[in-house]
């Protein structure tokens, strides 16, 4: 393979919802540039893309793969990106790497909520946006409801490339209204025959030409003004206006596809070619440091590290963007982003799947792999002489989706964590957790086939069986009232002893609220001045404020540390449910010590039984977690995910509508989401999406409470 100009690449990110055909699609742009004599099937098991065992065994993608071909002197560098929501870090990944993307849409589904949600993740980064509406030989096909939906859903900026002339199971021939030409394949498709338009289609043909010209004319002032002196553009103008427009995502041109026979393929990849961004023309990437980094071949040598993973007989492959300068076979880079460990490019690698090609060189903007590195993980810089740029990790979205895991042999636990931390590797956006407030192990993705995938990989590949549960809950304790408690303890058994009394008051922290000089408890006042006060914040949120209003010397200021211990292992394990506790205000006001007995055990064991009895006359309550929730489902079931989200003890925030799409906006406890992703995909038949992220700790509701404290106390008994 050559070695390809940065101005010669182009970096495509594939995208589409589940179905729309993708794999087959790359398949055909392979077969159609020379890459491969023989297009695979995904029923036969033998596609370029999806080549791992899971996604043969499932008969979908899973992870992104990177594809090269080459085409009329261009390097087309294609991330073939997961369909399903549930794989969308694939998408993720991918945009944050290339120039643009290709959407594809099913001809007869029309505009998904995959597409919305691909669109919106493509505008999140400001990448171009071309749309290919595939599969236009299938019976229900209906191009013109199609091109409406993606009017109606992205606007007015939706520009017409191509139209066909017969969609259905007779597809075979489009108009092209950039060209004014026919094409028309044969039934084994491939190169098509170019003819003049049909006198049947040449007026609409003629309006489209007219449309798409304006569209192109409307990102250049010079062809605006040329437009309007001339009335029309040349085929070169056109040109040179959609590109401009893609570089500022003014235009998403529509073409036409049916990947599976090889038809209107070639044109995508000439229209790739011709007027798609390189890395050259679109806005350079931006350092942690805030340093603009321009992807000049000259320039010093800086390489992005965006995806792992691990193969048979190979180990780690690792995928990388040359975002500066340029890499060869056996340079030596620093990696800065692992404490500057020195690594050796041994050899590079261009990629169509599981194939790799070794080459010599690769210059800025281009994409390819490597083998055998020591210590570089996704997400890291690695850089040449005198450079320190560092650029950022990628973003993903919250997980949607948790489960507890465990090896079923408890002698394969510690093996089982060496596994997930690998495929966390491969795809971040499943995530591994070890809580030691909950002692479990938590996976969280992005929902229930996500976590089955990654079950079936670990049972199949790595020969360990393991289980899922339900995971608990992080519940918080806290308090609503003001409480007094003291506590004495003393232990005597021949020698030294132990003696320690703790005299206290706890009482809801609030911000901004200072604590009382005088409290009241049975007609007893108890007057408090402050001597010493340590505001703590606590790992798991909120706050713990202790203070020390020992007047006297009652108890000595060597043992208040001792007494903070004892709060603070309370606070650990709360008195009602095992919960951490939060937000609670402790003053330590008086007690007893023994000037023989007394030692900081006692008063650490003084000051945990003290406050866990006043804990128990404070009001004390249960908060549970809860989570926004965004949900963007088609109109027709609205009704029946809101009464979902009722039923779940969410609260409906707003909805507000987006072109036959309804987006709501709810608080949800995450108690009531533990299987949400697997719900609102039954309820919409598989249309609808969500996104979720903590938002806050809200009181339990009375008879949710009392029923977590009775379980809780069941457990203890037992234990007991």
């Amino acid at each position: 393979m050559k070695i390809y100009k940065s101005s010669e690449i182009r970096n495509v990110s594939l995208l589409g919802s589940a179905g729309t055909g993708k794999t087959t699609l790359v398949e055909a742009m392979l077969f159609e540039s020379g890459a491969i004599k023989r297009k695979g099937t995904i029923e036969g098991k033998n596609t370029v893309s999806d080549y791992f065992p899971v996604e043969q065994e499932y008969g979908y993608s899973v992870l992104p793969t990177i594809i090269t071909a080459e085409w009329a002197n261009k390097k087309i560098n294609i991330i073939d990106c997961p369909g399903a929501d549930d794989f969308v870090g694939g998408a993720i990944t991918s945009l944050a790497v290339t120039e643009q993307s290709v959407i594809l849409v099913n001809a007869q589904y029309g505009v998904e909520v995959g597409t919305h949600n691909h669109f919106r993740y493509a505008d999140k980064f400001r990448k171009p946006v071309i749309f290919a509406v595939n599969q236009l030989d299938r019976e229900m096909a209906d191009f013109d409801k199609t091109f409406e939906q993606l009017r109606e859903s992205f606007g007015g900026k939706v520009a017409l490339v191509q139209y066909p002339v017969n969609a259905g199971t007779a597809f075979n021939a489009v108009i092209d209204v950039l060209k004014l030409k026919m094409y028309r394949w044969k039934p084994e498709g491939g190169q098509p025959e170019e003819l003049d338009i049909p006198d049947s289609e040449k007026a609409k043909a003629e309006e489209l030409h007219a449309a798409l010209i304006e569209a192109a004319a409307e990102n250049d002032e010079t062809l605006m003004e040329r437009f309007f002196e001339q009335g029309s553009l040349k085929e070169e103008e056109i040109f040179e206006g959609i590109h401009k427009g893609l570089i500022n995502c003014g235009i998403y041109p529509v073409l036409c596809l049916c990947g599976g026979k090889s038809m209107g393929v070639r044109r995508l990849m000439e229209f790739l070619g011709a007027v798609a961004p390189s890395p050259v023309e679109m806005t350079a990437p931006v350092t942690t440091g805030g340093v603009e980094v321009k992807p000049d071949a000259n320039a010093p040598t800086s390489l992005f590290f965006f995806k792992t993973s691990v193969e048979p007989h190979i180990g780690e492959v690792l995928y990388f963007k040359v975002i500066s300068g340029k890499i060869k076979g056996g340079d030596d880079m620093t990696n800065v982003s692992r404490n500057g460990n020195k690594e050796r490019i041994s050899q590079i690698f261009s990629v169509a799947g599981q194939t790799r090609t070794q080459v010599d060189e690769m210059v800025a903007g281009d994409i390819g792999a490597t083998v055998k590195l020591k210590d570089v993980r996704t997400g890291n810089t690695v850089n040449g002489k005198d450079v320190d740029w560092v650029f950022p990790e990628v973003n993903y979205p919250a997980p949607k989706y948790r489960r507890a895991i465990k090896a079923k042999n408890e002698g394969e636990d510690e093996k089982l964590g060496e596994i997930l931390n690998r495929l966390h590797a491969e795809d971040p956006t499943w995530v591994i957790e070890r809580s030691k407030e909950l002692r479990q192990t938590i996976l969280s993705g992005q929902g229930e086939f996500h976590l089955r995938t990654l079950k079936w990989r670990v049972e199949n590949l790595d020969k360990i069986m393991i289980e899922y549960s339900e995971p608990r809950i992080p519940y918080r304790e806290t308090i609503t009232k003001a409480a007094r408690a003291d506590y004495r303890h003393k232990k005597q058994s021949g020698g030294a002893g132990q003696f320690g009394e703790v005299h206290l008051i706890i009482e809801p922290y609030q911000e901004d609220v200072p604590a009382q000089e005088v409290y009241k408890f049975n007609g007893q006042e108890y007057k408090i001045s402050v001597r010493d006060t340590q505001e703590i914040d606590l790992d798991w949120g909120g706050k713990l404020i202790f203070i020390n209003s020992i007047v006297g010397g009652s108890i000595d200021a060597r043992f208040m540390p001792a007494i903070l211990k004892g709060i603070m292992d309370r606070m650990e394990q709360g008195p009602l449910t095992g919960s951490y506790a939060r937000d609670v205000r402790v003053i330590v006001y008086d007690g007893k010590m023994h000037p023989v007995d007394s030692n900081e055990i006692s008063f650490r064991l003084a000051g945990r039984n003290a406050f866990a009895q006043a804990f128990k006359e404070a009001g004390p309550k249960l908060l549970e977690p809860i989570y926004d929730l965004d949900v963007l489902v088609p109109s027709d079931r609205m009704g029946d995910v809101m009464s979902d989200l009722q039923g779940r003890r969410g609260m409906v925030l707003g909805m507000n509508s987006e072109r036959g799409f309804e987006h709501l906006k709810a608080k949800v406890p995450l108690k009531e989401v533990s299987s949400y992703s697997t719900a609102l995909s039954s309820i919409s038949g598989g249309r609808a999406s969500f996104a979720m992220k903590f938002s806050s700790y809200e009181l339990c509701p009375t008879d949710v409470q009392d029923k977590l404290i009775k379980e809780y106390e069941a457990t203890q008994n037992d234990e007991e």
